[in-house]
């Protein structure tokens, strides 16, 4: 028992006069009762088991609503949703639900459900919907997976590999549904009932990138045909007609559905027909019945549910986060004990507005860049929950060990800043003779006064603070910079929009962990295919160009030599670090993921040996926790 939980639990027997609960051995070296293990998903093809249907399902029946739910079998979410839902078609172009996130990270396979769950921990493939490992053919062009014969809809009905083909199918009646695949994916095709056959697309003979068919499967849910083609039918085959669809007829095959949703909260409920209690998947059901979620204002009003105990596993950043157990005594916990209590494999990043002239000038943005103080970021914006740029350099790569062993960090030391180096970045304008320092202190360019504007979202409180901190660094090297912070559905809208010039500096994320990483972090941070393309979410935002940097990114993924390949993500982090076209400002999770365990217990955390990574107990094989939670008591 960590001793935080001690003591957070015997506050709370006080408090609530619950009785402590049960844990597992922990990595500081305490024991307590042992926790019941996670049920491992075997993906085996026995379908006898004594748990669960064997060999089909009735439909499920939806029960009648009842408006409070008992807390005792309901897990309470923040941070997840912000607002409504829209819609409950996967398709649709703004569903704002919850339970459908298909994520190289790990997909929410709640409501549907993937073929492989992807854990984000060890990077490997676990089976879902697949029966088994998946095999690649003996010329590596094709990915080949049987369908658990387990499986079935909610409808009743048996989930095939026909399911899976048309699901690929009807991606091409909807605006972009297979966009991003169509570059490494040419077919997908039932062989049979049973068997699905992902065909790559080739370049030379060789697939485009093998990585990416790989995250194809892990990522994206198969639907059943009969409801997509119904659902194409009713919109007149439009594609437009198609995203706009609600879907609420919408047949899944997850442990949950929709139960009851409104202007605020959502909530799904079990769906106790569910096949995966079926002794060749879980072999049970997974102990909440209902999953909600309020919607809150905002972080502050989420946090303050969360140490009320009225919210069990939040992903909201929390400023100081251990003051929650240190200083409150609450029964509320992360992932890993102390800093940086998550694990951190974002990079929330700066980057430059290369369409503004001045902005095409190296050394100013190395001197910016090497100017800001990324230790007060840490400290002030991240409250110590990030390694510093000290313990991990940066790079390219998230801190993770297996990313940082893929580039040699010896040929780019002399190019990983860590920050705060106002001399060397005043040296670096002197010596370039472009940014003369005036009388009043700031520098000039071709004779005007150099006056920037740095950016993020209003609201995203870390974020701002980080924004500032750049700002301050600007001024300390005689660049005026000014921050900005507007909503954040207008600043998205812009820099997301085919040419933005409102912001010189914005901040915005990075890819973190999937399959195919860190190639997709390099391509996402610097690929020319994104610059100038309308309603791009997928990266390189600032337009910067280099035509060696795109020939790395597309000979990366057919590289099979080890050495080869090192040598090619080293030289991607030498140009990166040089011409610095953006510049992370610190390392973050992709999903936060702190709980209250006054009501339930059993989360995953570092050390307990379960391999459940910290996806807020819903994102690919995090859903693991669902069948491993109990109540306290």
């Amino acid at each position: 028992m960590k001793i935080k939980r001690l003591l957070a639990l015997a506050v709370t027997v006080l408090m609530l006069l619950a009785v402590l609960a049960a844990c597992s051995t922990d990595d500081s070296g305490g024991t307590a009762t042992p926790a019941p293990s996670t049920p491992a998903p075997s993906g085996g093809t026995d379908s006898s088991g004594d748990a669960g249907p064997a060999g089909g399902r009735d439909p499920y029946a939806a029960p009648a609503v009842i408006s409070d739910l008992p807390r005792n079998e309901t897990l309470y979410f923040a941070g997840i949703q912000w607002g409504t839902v829209n819609a409950w078609n996967v398709f649709h172009a703004n569903s704002n639900n919850m339970a459908n996130d298909q994520n190289g990270g790990g997909s929410r396979t709640m409501v549907w459900e993937t073929p492989y769950m992807y854990n984000g921990l060890d990077g490997k493939m676990y089976p879902l919907l697949a029966d088994g490992d998946y095999a690649w053919n003996a010329d590596g062009t094709e990915i080949t997976y049987k369908i658990k014969p387990a499986a079935y809809w909610s409808d009743g009905t048996k989930i095939t590999a026909f399911d899976a083909e048309f699901t690929w199918q009807a991606g091409y009646s909807t605006p972009n549904a297979n966009g991003n695949w169509t570059p490494f994916i040419a077919d997908v095709v039932a062989a049979d009932a049973e068997t699905v056959v992902v065909k790559a697309a080739l370049t030379g003979g060789k697939p485009s990138n093998a990585l990416m068919v790989v995250q194809y499967i892990g990522q994206q849910y198969i639907l059943q045909k009969a409801w997509l083609e119904d659902l194409i039918a009713r919109n007149d085959n439009d594609p437009v007609k198609v995203v706009e669809d609600p879907g609420y007829d919408f047949v899944w095959s997850g442990p949950y559905t929709r139960y009851f949703d409104d202007d605020t909260r959502i909530v799904l409920i079990r769906d106790d027909g569910y096949w995966g209690q079926d002794a060749s998947m879980w072999g049970q059901l997974p102990a909440p019945k209902y999953l909600a979620h309020m919607f809150y204002a905002d972080n502050p009003a989420g946090d303050a549910a969360l140490a009320a105990g009225e919210v069990d596993v939040s992903q909201q950043f929390i400023a100081n986060v251990q003051y929650l157990w240190e200083r409150e005594g609450l029964p509320i916990s992360t992932y890993i004990d102390g800093p940086p209590y998550g694990l951190c494999v974002n990079m929330p990043t700066a980057w430059f507005n290369m369409r503004v002239p001045v902005m095409n000038e190296v050394e100013l943005r190395q001197a910016i860049a090497w100017a800001v103080d990324y230790d007060a970021i840490n400290a002030n914006a991240m409250t110590g929950q990030s390694p510093t740029f000290a313990e991990v350099p940066r790079s390219l790569m998230n801190p993770t060990p297996g990313e940082q062993a893929m580039y040699d960090r010896g040929k780019v030391s002399h190019l990983q800043w860590v920050g705060n180096d106002i001399d060397a970045a005043n040296q670096l304008l002197d010596d370039s003779g472009k940014f003369p320092m005036g009388a009043d202190g700031w520098r000039t360019y071709n004779g005007e006064k150099v006056s920037l504007t740095a950016s993020c979202p209003y609201g995203w409180t870390d974020w701002e603070a980080s924004i500032e901190i750049v700002a301050a660094a600007g001024a300390r090297i005689g660049i005026e910079i000014t921050t900005l912070f507007p909503e954040a559905d207008p600043f998205l809208g812009n820099v997301t929009g085919m040419v933005q010039t409102d912001y010189d500096i914005f901040m915005m994320w990075t890819n973190s962990v999937a399959p195919s990483e860190p190639w997709g972090r390099i391509r996402n941070i610097l690929s020319s295919e994104f610059v100038d393309m309308p309603n791009n979410w997928s990266g390189n935002w600032g337009g910067y160009s280099n035509s060696r940097i795109d020939e790395i990114i597309a000979a990366i993924p057919l590289e099979t030599d080890a050495a080869k390949l090192k040598d090619l993500y080293t030289e991607a982090v030498e140009i990166y670090l040089t011409e610095v076209p953006s510049f992370s400002l610190m390392y973050r999770p992709d999903k936060f993921h702190t709980v209250n365990e006054s009501v339930w217990t059993g989360f995953t955390e570092q050390g307990d040996g379960r391999n459940v990574p910290p996806f807020n107990c819903v994102s690919g094989y995090a859903i693991a926790d669902l069948y491993n939670l109990r109540l306290v008591g």
